[in-house]
């Protein structure tokens, strides 16, 4: 059976492009990549990845997320980022302060969705909206344009601990090398056990040389005892469909080079995100009581209070009654969800595992942060001041005690804690211990296994929460 004539069998339909072979054998037999998608449907079945786009100031980052989601290269002079900067001073200065969102969409043959392709050949130079995206793609991909600056860190690691990242895509300057924050982005995501994959821009102004010493540093660092990662470069199509199948292990670590301004190693990277498998199996949990995280909350006129986020389990109605919280005193407020918004697009449910926005009945914008949760009625929701994690110290200049301070992240929720007990006297950079926080402010909604940071100046921790609730109450339970 020839691959033109398998591919139809499997998908029930006619042929209508021509399968391209990978390789024919010397007995004569063949072998094909074929991608099996469903075609363009319902907005909320559609299949998302979420992607959280880092790396050092002036690597590129809003440049490249403007040349795909735009289709336009750029000209070396900013013309590719300008769409997608939402300040004044971003702008101006042409460095990303917030985290920024862009999407992508791939048709269910995996083409690239442009304005061409919607409008037809005539409506080339039409703006192409996120609805006409929506309607028109069979997977779409959302890019976390996220600040590259160290004084936006904050921002940076929120974006990638609230935004449930499913990969991240670390953005490295061939003339520059790893530099500045670099090294820092790529241990947040190794920390946070999200699947790394990295492209080297600006190829098209780089001398060799200095490309082979950034190729070589690069090199250094993922076969390192800290990253131990299998470094793999792009070059041709068959090296992404191998790599984008075997990207879930975590090991894998494929290496894209890039020009945005002559478009050199661009089809490569569309391709690799085309073909890209979510690794989110197992993480989310439809038939689960409803856990909505939220990351941004709005006002819009007309509309009323807005919040936008990741639904983590269950699935959410137009018209359901849910509890959203907590507040400043521990307590959640029942609300009613009058509309629900995906990409943009109204759309009558969402699911776990989906980015979405809900508009609220009877919630005042001010009585809203970033942090908080939407829980069904049914859950037992508790917000909890005291916590205990199991902690890894990655760096401290001298030694942790007890009343240490610092930002604390953990999922959506960002805010200040102590340290008011451990296991040991105390910390040193290296060690691991099991760790009492409280929160300054406010009680907080946590789970039990969910990933946290915690830094304060060059110092830098992870964990995973273990226990809820004081210690002494902890033991009086056992």
């Amino acid at each position: 059976m020839t691959p033109a004539a398998l591919a139809a069998t499997l998908l029930k339909t006619k042929p209508t492009t021509p399968v391209q072979v990978s390789n024919v054998n010397e007995d004569g037999f063949f072998y094909a990549h074929l991608l099996i998608r469903k075609r363009a449907g319902q907005v909320e079945d559609l299949n998302e990845l979420r992607v959280a786009v880092v790396g050092n100031v002036d690597a590129g980052k809003s440049t490249l997320l403007g040349v795909l989601t735009k289709n336009v290269l750029d000209d070396g002079r900013g013309k590719a980022r300008v769409n997608l900067f939402k300040h004044k001073h971003e702008i101006e200065t042409g460095r990303t302060s917030s985290v920024g969102l862009e999407i992508m969409g791939f048709t269910s043959q995996g083409a690239v969705i442009t304005s061409e392709l919607v409008h037809g050949p005539q409506g080339a130079k039409q703006k192409i909206t996120w609805d006409d995206i929506c309607m028109n793609a069979s997977k779409v991909i959302s890019f976390y344009d996220l600040a590259g600056h160290e004084k936006y860190l904050k921002t940076t690691v929120f974006g990638m601990t609230g935004c449930s990242p499913d990969f991240v895509m670390l953005m490295i300057g061939a003339n520059a090398g790893i530099i500045g924050m670099t090294k820092e982005h790529l241990g947040l995501a190794l920390a946070l056990n999200v699947p790394v994959y990295i492209v080297i821009t600006k190829i098209d102004m780089c001398p060799v040389n200095i490309l082979e010493n950034t190729i070589k540093q690069l090199t250094k660092i993922l076969k390192s005892s800290g990253c131990r990662k299998i470094p793999m470069f792009i070059k041709t199509v068959g090296d992404v469909l191998v790599t984008a199948g075997n990207f879930v292990s975590e090991r894998v670590c494929p290496i894209f080079q890039v020009s945005n301004l002559t478009g050199e190693g661009l089809d490569l990277l569309k391709l690799f995100l085309n073909i890209l498998r979510s690794n989110s199996l197992g993480h989310y949990d439809p038939t689960a009581s409803v856990e909505y995280q939220i990351t941004d909350t709005f006002s819009v006129p007309g509309v009323g209070t807005v919040v936008n986020g990741t639904l983590v389990n269950g699935v959410v109605h137009v018209g359901d009654n849910l509890l959203i919280g907590p507040d400043s005193a521990g307590h959640f407020t029942p609300t009613i969800v009058k509309s629900i918004q995906r990409k943009r697009v109204n759309v009558p449910l969402a699911s776990a595992g989906q980015s979405a926005s809900f508009a609220l009945k009877k919630i005042k914008r001010s009585s809203l942060r970033k942090g908080m949760v939407m829980v069904s009625k049914a859950a037992d929701a508790k917000a909890h001041f005291e916590f205990e994690a199991e902690v890894l110290v990655l760096f401290h200049s001298t030694t942790i005690s007890t009343k240490y301070q610092a930002m604390l992240h953990c999922g959506g929720v960002r805010q200040t804690a102590k340290i008011v007990g451990m296991d040991k006297v105390v910390l040193r950079t290296g060690d691991r211990a099991l760790v009492q926080f409280r929160f300054m402010r406010h009680p907080e909604y946590l789970k039990v296994g969910t990933r946290l940071l915690f830094r304060e100046g060059r110092t830098k921790g992870v964990g995973k929460v273990v226990q809820l609730g004081p210690k002494d109450t902890l033991d009086a339970n056992k």
